[in-house]
């Protein structure tokens, strides 16, 4: 950990070549049986990439985990230190996590040879923890059983960010499409591979009008996750950001603007926000309360920190995906003529 004032240093494991392995594990949620053909979709896509895939023993999908805690913590971990697997990948989030969290050597996991770790949803729980507390660089991006979709042109894969030579920028710009709700049936049609992006949208500004411009490390994840770890050192993003500015990046998965609301007004106060040049928050299609919209919780919770606020940015749950790396230094640009983010692993 640094010293107060001091900056972490932030680590990039090394890019991903043909003929590295891939671990596969499910740190909460398994595949049921049903959803097994979609799972082997995905892993025969990153096969014919030239990696080598292999698949842990933590995959049941028949309850909310995929197994007992202990045993999803110690898979985790084997993985992660394990020298000849270059990154993790869930087949996707799940519900409790969050049982992992005194289970978990993060230490050991930090002395380690850096190996990435991406994922999204409840996931956030492990990267941005990682991220916070040992300086090795995560990936908030699309899981294992999103991966067979073709990516649209602006976008990356969280493939694209691992195979990247570290220094080198890549930039991210929004298709100006999405999509309207629901989910693909990945039962009845496992080789799915187009997204149904059926509505128009563009990037918001919700605390003022004019042009943003904001660099700094990017740090964040899902909201109903993150928000379960306000006031842990799980969660101190002062202490990774030492005098360096942050782009803080949020996204909601479910929960009602209310409860959206509540949950980013203790993530403020307990300081989450503090090092913030900039809010990213992602797309949803969570729902509005009585009185109170999902852009109207955002900003009443995060107005009082007097810093630009962009909303409805693909870094959440509605696709497409815009991948982002816990730890990179970024630069976010939002004005009438164009929106993009731009990362460098440096």
């Amino acid at each position: 950990m640094p010293e107060s004032g001091m900056t972490m240093t932030v680590r990039y494991p090394r890019p991903l070549r043909p003929g590295d392995r891939i671990g596969v594990t499910s740190p909460s949620s398994g595949v049921p049986e049903e959803l097994r053909g979609r799972l082997d979709v995905a892993v025969r896509d990153l096969e014919a990439l030239g990696y080598e895939v292999v698949v842990g023993r933590c995959m049941d999908g028949s309850t909310h985990i995929s197994a007992p805690a202990a045993e999803r913590a110690a898979e985790l971990t084997e993985m992660l230190t394990d020298p000849a697997i270059r990154a993790v990948i869930p087949p996707w989030g799940g519900e409790t996590a969050i049982d992992l969290m005194p289970l978990l050597d993060f230490e050991e996991i930090g002395r380690a040879e850096p190996t990435w770790l991406a994922g999204w949803s409840d996931i956030s729980v492990l990267t941005t923890p990682l991220t916070l507390l040992t300086g090795v660089a995560t990936v908030h991006g699309n899981n294992l059983m999103d991966t067979p979709y073709r990516t649209p042109e602006g976008l990356t894969s969280w493939l694209d960010i691992v195979t990247a030579a570290q220094g080198e920028p890549f930039r991210q710009t929004p298709p100006g499409r999405h999509r309207s709700g629901g989910w693909d049936d990945w039962a009845a049609h496992p080789g799915i591979r187009d997204l149904t992006l059926d509505a128009e949208g563009t990037w918001t500004r919700l605390d003022g009008t004019g042009d943003v411009d904001a660099e700094g490390r990017l740090i964040g994840g899902c909201i109903e996750i993150l928000a379960n770890l306000t006031g842990t050192p799980y969660l101190d993003t002062s202490r990774f950001a030492g005098s360096e500015p942050l782009l803080v990046y949020v996204e909601a998965c479910e929960d009602n603007a209310f409860e959206i609301c509540r949950n980013l007004h203790g993530m403020r106060l307990a300081g989450f926000f503090d090092r913030a040049a900039a809010v990213l928050v992602g797309r949803t299609h969570a729902p509005d309360s009585r009185t109170l919209t999902q852009h109207e919780a955002v900003l009443d919770a995060l107005g009082p920190l007097g810093v630009p606020v962009v909303a409805d940015v693909e870094c959440g749950h509605v696709p497409p995906y815009l991948p982002l790396v816990n730890g990179a230094r970024g630069r976010v640009v939002h004005t009438a003529a164009r929106s993009e983010i731009v990362q460098t692993l440096d």
